[in-house]
């Protein structure tokens, strides 16, 4: 009897010490989630503050904004949806993007770009142009470099399209949009990819070793053009990939 009293009485002990863990378990997740949903937030209103305070007519002013707007919509539309911690990082990753383009436009605007931003994911390794590079393909000219300007108002802040590191810089049209699609667009964004990183401008504008690739082969993906004559010119034409993003501002409004 007494056995049965002292186990009834372990029981209950364990089943206490399970409830009061799983108790404690639901609390703790529950604080994290608040902690990166509030973060989250943080960025996304610093992302609106500053797009209501910038403005401007140059065309890669404008282009910024827009980029860093279109990002805005998108973080507030992925906060309504988000449920869980990687929801909310998602979301996160997404404002503080939309912060790099404010950032840009600042420095298009000849202000100071503030302070700096946490480093994206999606950029790792990809590192950014350091020299201005102009290439032909298909009988169309392309170009970019590390600073805005009247043929390069498109910013891009570093990625990978298709496993090959896309520096961040300026471009004179955006064809990495067609590069994440499918079909003739895929390869007309590759191509333009192989030619602008090609070895023979003596520096990738990315840092390589972190990226894991081979600075003397960034063209082995299409091979220096050599699918050139396969896709007839103009197929992958400049100004067929309009900017109107817009995104998050990292520098909420009143910061400067």
């Amino acid at each position: 009897m007494v056995r049965l009293v002292l186990a009834i009485i372990l029981l209950l002990l364990l089943g206490g010490v399970l409830i009061y863990w799983q108790r404690e378990r639901a609390a703790r997740a529950a604080r994290d989630l608040a902690d990166v949903q509030a973060d989250a937030r943080r960025w996304y209103e610093r992302l609106g503050g500053q797009l209501m305070n910038l403005g401007g007519d140059d065309p890669a002013v404008r282009q910024a904004l827009a980029d860093a707007a279109e990002r805005y919509h998108a973080a507030g539309s992925q906060l309504q949806q988000a449920r869980t911690i990687t929801q909310y990082r998602l979301a996160r990753e997404t404002a503080v993007e939309g912060l790099t383009y404010i950032r840009a436009a600042r420095l298009a605007l000849g202000i100071d770009p503030g302070p700096d931003l946490p480093p994206l994911a999606a950029a790792s390794g990809a590192g950014a142009l350091t020299v201005p590079r102009q290439v032909d393909v298909q009988g169309q000219t392309f170009k970019a470099g590390p600073q805005p300007g009247r043929d390069t108002p498109y910013y891009y802040p570093g990625g990978r399209m298709r496993g090959r590191p896309v520096p961040a810089g300026w471009y004179s049209t955006p064809w990495w949009k067609t590069a994440l699609g499918a079909g003739a667009g895929v390869i007309g964004g590759m191509l333009i990819a192989d030619a602008l990183f090609s070895p023979s401008f003596g520096d990738p504008g990315y840092d390589a070793a972190a990226a894991g690739v081979d600075p003397g082969d960034v063209s082995a993906d299409f091979g220096d053009g050599d699918l050139g004559g396969d896709f007839g010119g103009g197929d992958f034409g400049g100004g067929d990939f309009g900017g109107g993003d817009f995104g998050g501002g990292d520098f909420g409004g009143g910061d400067f």
